[in-house]
């Protein structure tokens, strides 16, 4: 009958194959089959045949093809490739993300799960923390105060103590923040306003001492990882709740009037608690300056050498104090008496809390800027001091909690519900002054995302620099395509260099990117040029259509 029947007999025919593939792929898949029982009408397995030794890919449908690379992007990728390839960046490690601002999707990615020390890149960090968990309005509050008694003769029977609760600006900056950094007085400003403050109240006589209360944070002035060589300068500040004029002082040098003779010199604010050994001798006109200073740690001797030309100008040294309570309780005291008040005590420092009894009297009250004009300051110009307040602030307002590890250990929560997976970023501190921070770039690319859809999202943005402009990024990339379309947070320390913001391109893509830079031996333009340069081609590539960009390669 099959004989008569071509049509029966292929369809006999396909069956038998379609069993045969079944029991091949179920072999191939679960290892040996059983035999199929008697009475099924399937045929039973035929080892050794050919369909059963087929393998199952065999049998799978073709892969998709993957998705064509966009042209931008690999243009943008080929320039990357050349700039890290070049010589000096070709010996260093380097992370590059960059993210489409709107979409999320990733554009470009170089190791960007790989750790990377951030350098002033923690700022990013830092400043949004403080304005996620404090609000952009907070302000920052450092009052007079005494618990003894003021009698009507204007005498007081106790101690007059200074309060500090983290205050970043108890200095003579002047807001708001202008594309310059501008001085408005005094450096003592706000403490020279405070003693006005108590003599207005008709003291005249101070029978105890005057006391700097830095005790809100706990006494820990040096984060772990900061380099010895720092804490000499403004740059290494100590950490201290009374912070006045940034915890620095100015050494002001001037050529004498003959050559060989020593150069004069004066210290603003003054006070009395160091001693400057002053070797540097006045030269010839037109001679070259070179200055040198040193300070062992916790010494108040301040070692200054070196020669200045005769007739120079006036050049300044930034020398960080040793002791900022201690410091800012000898300056009060200072200005208290040139304001005519007799004290009969001495300036110290407390940094503990008081637990003396009784409710202390406030006799004057300093009140900051807005945490916003603040965290400008912290970002345009890269203040170490001021994020190292500003962590602990937030920490100490939330959690009640004066200590670093606490501080620590509050950031690292808020960044974990800020979308950043556990350990793509470890601090130490609060600036990038640490040689010991780990940040991701995947963590700078998901903090900047998660500030972008904050209700402060513009106020954090506009204090970053912006390229060609203002703050650490005026001087670099004017003059080109990325002059004015590039808002980000630079960073830099020995054989490290940063940068992570936001992008506008020539062609309005809104990009989210971060740039890391470790281990290479580039200085100065060259180290910045390298991160400059991806800058430019990101914003010249990127979101590019695809016709202009023909047409532009076929005039080149």
């Amino acid at each position: 009958m099959l004989r008569n029947s071509p049509l029966r007999l292929m369809r006999w025919v396909a069956a038998v194959l379609g069993l045969v593939l079944v029991a091949a792929l179920a072999a191939a898949q679960e290892g040996p089959a059983p035999l199929v029982p008697a009475g099924t009408g399937a045929l039973p397995r035929v080892a050794g045949s050919a369909l059963q030794q087929m393998p199952v890919a065999a049998f799978a449908p073709a892969p998709a093809p993957k998705p064509k690379t966009r042209a931008d992007v690999a243009r943008f990728r080929a320039r990357v490739e050349a700039t890290l390839s070049e010589a000096g960046a070709d010996k260093g490690y380097w992370g590059v993300l960059v993210a489409d601002a709107v979409t999320g999707e990733t554009l470009y990615a170089l190791n960007p799960r790989r750790y990377f020390v951030p350098a002033s890149n923690t700022k990013l960090f830092t400043t949004a923390l403080a304005l996620a968990t404090l609000g952009p309005g907070y302000r920052f509050r450092t009052t007079i105060e005494t618990r003894g008694a003021l009698d009507r003769s204007g005498r007081l029977l106790g101690d007059l103590v200074l309060v500090g609760r983290g205050d970043p600006n108890l200095s003579n900056r002047k807001f708001p923040l202008g594309k310059e950094v501008e001085r408005d007085g005094l450096p003592e400003k706000i403490v020279a306003e405070l003693a006005d403050a108590v003599v207005s109240r008709g003291i005249k006589q101070i029978d105890g001492d005057i006391v700097a209360d830095d005790s809100y944070f706990e006494y820990d002035r040096y984060p772990s990882g900061w380099a010895l060589e720092d804490t000499a300068w403004r740059d290494g500040a100590p950490v201290s709740a009374i912070a006045v004029n940034d915890n620095a002082f100015d050494i002001q040098l001037r050529p004498a009037e003959r050559e060989g003779e020593p150069a004069w010199y004066a210290i603003e604010p003054w006070v009395d608690a160091y001693r400057v050994q002053n070797e540097i001798i006045t030269g010839p006109t037109g001679s070259e300056r070179k200055l040198g200073l040193r300070r062992e740690p916790g010494s108040l001797l301040i070692r200054v050498w070196g020669t200045t030309p005769l007739n120079a100008g006036a050049q300044s040294l930034t020398v960080a104090v040793e002791d900022p309570a201690e410091q800012a309780a000898h300056l009060l005291k200072r200005l208290l008496e040139a304001r005519g008040v007799r004290i009969y005590g001495a300036g110290r420092a407390r940094h503990t809390p008081d637990a003396s009894p009784g409710a202390a009297t406030v006799l004057a009250e300093h009140t900051s800027v807005p945490l916003s004009d603040a965290v400008r300051v912290i970002n345009k110009i890269s203040q170490n001091l001021h994020a190292e307040l500003l962590l602990r602030a937030a920490a100490r307002e939330k959690t009640s909690t004066p200590g670093m590890e606490a501080a620590l250990k509050f950031a690292q929560e808020f960044f974990e519900s800020a979308g950043i997976e556990g350990g793509d970023a470890n601090f130490t501190d609060g600036s990038g002054l640490s040689r010991r921070n780990l940040v991701t770039p995947q963590a700078v690319v998901r903090l900047l995302q998660y500030v972008a859809a904050q209700p402060w999202a513009e106020v954090y943005r506009s204090t970053l620099p912006v390229a060609g402009e203002d703050g650490t990024l005026a001087d670099r990339m004017k003059n080109t395509s990325a002059a004015g379309r590039i808002q980000a947070k630079t960073g830099s320390l020995e054989h490290v260099n940063a940068l992570g913001g936001y992008a506008t391109t020539a062609h309005d893509a809104k990009l989210v990117f971060s740039i890391f830079g470790n281990n290479h031996t580039l200085r100065g333009r060259a180290a910045t040029s390298v991160v400059d340069a991806i800058c430019v081609a990101m914003v010249e590539e990127l979101g590019a259509p695809a016709r202009r960009a023909a047409r532009r390669a076929k005039k080149k």
